[in-house]
């Protein structure tokens, strides 16, 4: 039991609790600041779950004392369709799926994740993904409301399958983008990228830790022909990084009360790419030879809208380059023929006065001289070739017009490798019959073994890539071997 002064000590607790927690519920301020931290923290976990949860009210941003809407408690995703085009963004604005007709793998392949693109909103606690009430209006049209922070979300499909989206706000805000995707590398050399275009275009692997500021038009993921992209309505400073883990962060740091933007997802076929405008036909990657690169490229169209099979257009295409450069292969040609007839005497030369170099490099030159020789003419013209050369390995290596596309018998897809490896087998002995036929210029018998080996080592090195790009070196060295044999008929 209780004595007097236990119970009054009790009774002055109780008493004491009451008033404390009393005044604090009825008159006390409430504390705004972290009423609105935990409104910014709920909804950036809610972008990132589907669980669902109370409620809430917490203050708007612009200090309004009415009480704003509930955030939405679910993810709930919203499908535009125009023209065979469709479009599907969550209500946290994060982007799940683009179809087009003209692409050949699906978006998801794309990026091998469910949420490639997230839009965000910079509020001053940081990048929130916002959650929005969506309506949709009609097939080819969404507006979405977040009452909570004052901004409003509309998006279309254009009929060249753009998406165009505006983010209208009651106050300025900045705005980030996040891509994401795994790495993934093909067999056929293609790699998953992030690409940003600014004045020039960067590719930067996934997976890749790196952080600049910079220019930009337009960004997004590279991969297997294909293109995601985000374009921003004119070139803008942005800040961007990219992360180990496969994310690339795009921030706009100038805030702004509306933001125009547009999404594309499309094979990367050259010619659409320049249709859809914004510099997008640069991110086919033609190399330092580009202006080489792109007649060739026109060249193949050609020959395939009269005869459809890139195999076949990429043959004759090979045989038409090999006799406009058959003029630099003559000379040098001529050149190594020469250049073998003196072999015997230079060896010779080289045995006579191997312990005197200046007599024997003097001796080498007049016998040089003497036959009308000269080892560097040969190389001349083979440099000369190689921009050609280089300009058609891009195209065939980097033309979406060749996936799909099947040649004959057991190749379905110019695109990717030879599935029995018969054109790197027939590519290496072709190399091995120019080889046998090519003058040697060299008596030291390792030299000439390594020479022997290097068809082999080619072989080996091309089992991998595209099929076309394969059968172009093929051709390439038959031809070749043609031309050569006929300078040299026409030398004896």
């Amino acid at each position: 039991m209780l004595n007097s002064d236990q119970k009054r000590a009790f009774i002055a607790v109780v008493l004491s609790g009451v008033v404390l927690f009393g005044w604090q519920y009825y008159f006390a301020p409430k504390n705004t600041e972290n009423t609105l931290k935990t409104a910014v923290k709920q909804e950036a976990a809610l972008a990132k779950t589907e669980t669902t949860t109370s409620p809430t009210s917490p203050a708007t941003l612009s200090g309004s004392t009415t009480t704003p809407a509930a955030i939405p408690t679910t993810i709930v995703a919203s499908t535009l369709k125009h023209n065979d085009f469709e479009f599907t963004i969550n209500n946290d604005l994060s982007v799940t799926d683009m179809k087009n007709p003209n692409s050949v793998f699906s978006f998801g392949s794309l990026s091998d994740v469910p949420t490639p693109l997230r839009i965000q909103v910079v509020t001053e606690y940081g990048p929130a993904d916002l959650f929005f009430q969506m309506e949709q209006q009609g097939k080819n049209l969404i507006v979405g409301k977040n009452l909570n922070y004052g901004v409003t979300y509309t998006s279309s499909i254009q009929d060249n399958g753009k998406v165009t989206f505006n983010l209208t706000s009651e106050k300025p805000y900045k705005f980030r983008f996040v891509f994401e995707a795994k790495e993934k590398k093909l067999d056929n050399g293609q790699v998953r990228q992030f690409a940003l275009f600014g004045n020039d275009v960067k590719h930067i692997a996934v997976s890749k830790d790196k952080q600049e500021d910079g220019t930009l038009k337009w960004f997004g993921v590279d991969y297997n022909y294909h293109l995601f992209a985000l374009i921003l309505k004119e070139k803008t400073a942005a800040k961007y990084k990219t992360t180990e883990a496969g994310q690339l962060f795009v921030e706009l740091p100038t805030a702004t009360k509306s933001f125009d933007g547009e999404l594309v997802f499309t094979k990367k076929n050259y010619d659409t790419l320049i249709s859809l405008g914004d510099n997008l036909h640069l991110s086919v990657d033609f190399g330092f030879f580009a202006v080489l690169a792109v007649p060739i490229l026109r060249g193949l169209q050609f020959i395939h809208k009269y005869i459809p099979n890139y195999g076949i257009a990429i043959i004759l295409l090979t045989i038409l380059i090999r006799l406009i450069t058959f003029p630099l292969q003559y000379k040098s040609f001529k050149s190594m023929k020469k250049m073998q007839a003196i072999q015997p005497e230079l060896a010779k030369i080289k045995e006579k006065f191997k312990d005197e170099p200046q007599k024997m490099q003097k001796e080498t030159m007049d016998l040089f001289k003497k036959a009308g020789a000269n080892p560097l003419s040969g190389c001349l013209p083979l440099l000369l070739q190689m921009p050609f050369f280089f300009a058609i390995y891009r195209v065939l290596y980097s033309a979406v017009e060749l996936v799909g596309a099947p040649f004959y018998g057991w190749i379905h897809d110019l695109s990717i490798h030879d599935p029995f490896y018969v054109l790197p087998v027939l590519m290496g002995l072709a190399m091995l019959a120019q080889q046998k036929l090519t003058p040697q210029t060299t008596v030291d018998p390792t030299q000439q073994k390594i020479m022997m080996f290097m068809p082999v080592i080619f072989a080996f090195i091309m089992k991998s890539l595209p099929a076309g790009l394969v059968l172009y070196i093929f051709v390439s060295t038959v031809v070749g071997v043609a031309q050569q044999a006929l300078v040299y008929r026409m030398a004896d």
